[in-house]
């Protein structure tokens, strides 16, 4: 197998709009995998570098969300370098590939799904070690099952249910930067069908307003600041995001607007479904009749 052939510049959707830009990964879409895991890289000094691993069986997508670095390549044959400079573009790694990432720029964040949760076994760790394995080895995908029948819409919902969940900042014990990481139902009560990113956002400028009927949403700052006004037909509550080891869980019913974001804001967004129109609530006096009929 020549595994350089798989490791390629994956283009991703990029939906304009004047109040800021759009991109989105949905699993087995833009991505040939399901998303087991979720990690991203932020606060990195200038010439530091991380990675430099390769993985038996983990396939992952790696975005610069914010910022630029690049990523080196070596198939066990060549060595190759990608450089990552725009969150509509990602570098699809296989596995068996070594990797390093490298040139991190001032504010970089790099994101990185997997199609695995952590297991310590499936990383090679020594450049000799990734050599010898790499010459018999043969790429088999492998996609995680998984059911989200258990997710369902709170028959009252509530501005209350929207939480704050944070995360471990995890460095190496070098000062290389910190790294924060979701894996599915472990970190969040839902497990990760869809990521989108909010970009080149005009200072001040309001983004969603809207409700999902069935869909769970966790938005984070992993650049910048902005806020979350939250509705439940009743209550309201606003929640300030400014620090990408925290995010914020929209339950289902709840309409969300967020706003007030600062320049250079990104806003990160896992999602529980993959895309369907249907189960957008774009109209607010709709949304007010539903939950009416709800309670």
């Amino acid at each position: 197998m020549d595994g350089n052939e798989k490791v390629k510049i994956v283009n991703l959707p990029k939906i304009f709009d004047p109040r800021g830009n759009l991109t989105v990964i949905e699993e087995l879409k833009q991505i040939p995998f399901t998303i087991a895991r979720a990690y991203w890289i932020y606060d990195v000094p200038g010439g530091e570098i991380r990675g430099s691993h390769a993985f038996k069986d983990q396939q992952e997508i790696i975005i610069a969300l914010s910022g630029s670095f690049d990523i080196v390549i070596n198939d066990g044959c060549q060595e190759h370098r990608f450089s990552l400079n725009r969150s509509y573009f990602g570098l699809y790694i296989p596995p068996m590939n070594w990797r390093t990432i490298e040139n991190f720029s001032t504010n970089a964040v790099c994101l990185v799904l997997s199609s695995q949760e952590f297991y310590q076994d499936d990383y090679v760790r020594n450049f000799n070690d990734f050599l010898l394995l790499r010459k018999n080895y043969t790429f088999i995908p492998k996609v995680r099952l998984k059911n989200n029948d258990s997710i369902e819409l709170s028959p009252k919902p509530s501005v209350y249910n929207a939480t704050i969940i944070e995360f471990q900042r995890i460095s190496s014990g070098a000062r290389n930067g910190n790294l924060s990481v979701i894996e599915g139902i472990k970190n969040l009560p839902f497990d990760i069908k869809r990521a989108f990113v909010l970009f080149d956002i005009p200072a001040g400028e309001d983004r969603g307003a809207h409700a999902h009927r069935k869909c769970h949403q966790f938005l984070i700052a992993v650049s910048g600041a902005f806020e979350v006004m939250l509705d439940d037909g009743v209550n309201k509550k606003t929640v300030r995001l400014d620090r990408p080891y925290y995010g914020l869980h929209i339950p289902p019913g709840i309409w969300a607007a967020e706003q007030s974001f600062s320049g250079g804001a990104v806003c990160l967004v896992f999602a529980s479904h993959g895309y369907d129109e249907s189960d957008y609530i774009r109209d607010y006096d709709l949304f007010l009749n539903i939950i009416k009929q709800s309670n």
